[in-house]
């Protein structure tokens, strides 16, 4: 193996490489500083970088592998986190200038999850200022660019992660979706996103700790390497209240078998509007993989009328409200974008009756679902209305001139199951005309995690995208 094509490796085969003495993890993490040092100034993804640290901490690792003691299911395996997940020592900013300063003094469950299964911290994605919307730029570090169209949107709220992953900056990335951004910026740069069930990984991102909307989710280059990272990171926590007991013992494992006989939903849009013809054109071609794997497939959508008013006024404005609420705003503005100063606005306009309607559509979108879901074992869309457009653009084309709230939610098929805390994944589903990468979504009920795994994975077998890569001008792949 060569330094030149080491990064492309899944997180699989490092870690087996590892274990059989093929290589050490100071290979690797000078495989990745390379790696690092030649692509990301171009798309800048990782925004804290040490490569002292790596350098250090691949040491201990190789120490670990040379003296014989026992090595973890990610020994010498590089990941890197969110920069709105705390890692102990590092800044926290949340992609703002003003939190530029602000210094972890621990480590959040899923670092500590990864560093101990042996994993090598590469370092901070970046994100949008708060993570606030499904794009990748601010005032602090500036935009990710999309590593198959610089110049376009890596998608966000883990724009950094995604993008990284994708360039082949490190086979592992911690990703955080409150609406979608584990899985918009994994199909916007095509790769595997996963948004597990609610309290499966323990939620330390944000102060509230009995937030049901918002979660850790792993981001990969193959399915096999997303059920890995989720075996690592899952499993109850007393820092988060919601967390839960595993209801598999490896979800590697659960993962594994055929989906013959799979009854499948497929909605061209979940009810939720516009969807670009190319991309869905793409999803339909992908949806025939199903098919092909013995799966009986029905066209149908859940009847849940129109969430994003709920999602909107009870989720997405009070939940960013009540976590900076205590930034003075309007003295902000040219520091920090001026939508996110007119969310907290909004959050001054809500009233608790508004938030209390929009809870009770999602009980009754939650006993919706439900009874849609018990004539299915998975529902597969598009994760998204549009493939990735320029960084210029705050939404797809169509969308100019909408509401705020309408270009932030109404290209996004992916907000409703945040809303229902069931599991839901992005796997590649191929490229528009002009080498754009479309996502396909496949969600399941409640605590079905390992089930939406098996049948990505069984679609990733019949339509392979691992050996897809950038182009070298672009990623220099």
């Amino acid at each position: 193996m060569t330094e030149q094509n080491l990064h492309w490796l899944s997180a699989t085969e490092m870690a087996a490489s590892v274990a059989s003495n093929s290589l050490s993890p100071n290979e690797i993490a000078e495989a990745m500083i390379q790696r690092v040092d030649a692509v990301n100034p171009s798309i800048n993804a990782i925004v804290q970088f040490d490569r002292e640290q790596v350098t250090r901490d691949a040491a201990e690792l190789s120490r670990q592998q040379e003296s014989g003691e026992k090595l973890g299911p990610l020994h010498g395996v590089p990941f890197t986190i969110k920069d709105l997940t705390a890692v102990d020592g590092l800044p926290t900013t949340f992609g703002m200038k003003q939190a530029a300063d602000n210094i972890a003094t621990g480590n959040a469950v899923v670092v500590d999850r990864l560093r101990g299964a042996g994993g090598l911290f590469l370092g901070k994605t970046n994100t949008p200022e708060s993570g606030y919307y499904g794009g990748t730029d601010n005032h602090l570090y500036g935009p990710t660019h999309n590593p198959w169209k610089l110049g376009n949107s890596a998608g966000g709220s883990s724009g950094g992660a995604s993008a990284a992953v994708a360039a082949g900056l490190g086979p592992l990335a911690e990703g955080s979706d409150g609406a979608g951004s584990v899985r918009i910026p994994s199909a916007l740069c095509g790769v595997v996103g996963l948004k597990p069930t609610t309290g499966v990984i323990p939620q330390t991102i944000l102060a509230g700790r009995f937030y049901n909307w918002a979660y850790h989710g792993p981001i990969t280059r193959t399915v096999a390497d997303n059920a890995l990272m989720l075996d690592i990171m899952a499993g109850p926590d007393n820092a988060d209240p919601l967390s839960i007991e595993r209801a598999e013992t490896s979800y590697v494992e659960a993962s594994k078998g055929d989906v013959k006989g799979l009854r499948v939903a497929w909605s061209t849009n979940l009810g939720l509007g516009h969807v670009d013809p190319e991309v869905l054109a793409v999803c339909l071609d992908a949806l025939s993989a199903f098919e092909e794997l013995g799966a009986r497939i029905t066209e149908a959508t859940p009847q849940w009328g129109n969430p994003s008013a709920s999602m909107w006024n009870g989720i997405w404005v009070p939940g960013f409200a009540s976590e900076y609420d205590l930034l003075d705003w309007e003295n902000q503005r040219g520091e920090v974008d001026d939508n996110l100063i007119e969310i907290m606005h909004e959050a001054e306009r809500l009233t608790g009756v508004d938030v209390g309607r929009a809870d009770a559509f999602r009980g009754v979108m939650w006993d919706t679902w439900t009874t849609f879901m018990n004539d299915y074992d998975v529902l597969v869309s598009p994760t998204l209305a549009s493939a990735t457009f320029p960084l210029s653009q705050f939404a797809p084309s169509w969308l100019e001139g909408a509401s705020l709230r309408e270009q932030l939610l109404d290209w996004l098929f992916t907000y409703p199951y945040n809303m229902l805390n069931n599991p839901a994944i992005t796997v590649p589903a191929g490229f528009t005309a002009d080498g754009r990468p479309v996502g396909l979504q496949i969600a399941a009920r409640h605590r079905q995690d390992a089930l939406v795994l098996r049948a990505a994975a069984n679609f990733e077998a019949a339509r392979p995208w691992a050996d897809k890569k950038p182009a070298d001008s672009l990623a220099m792949a």
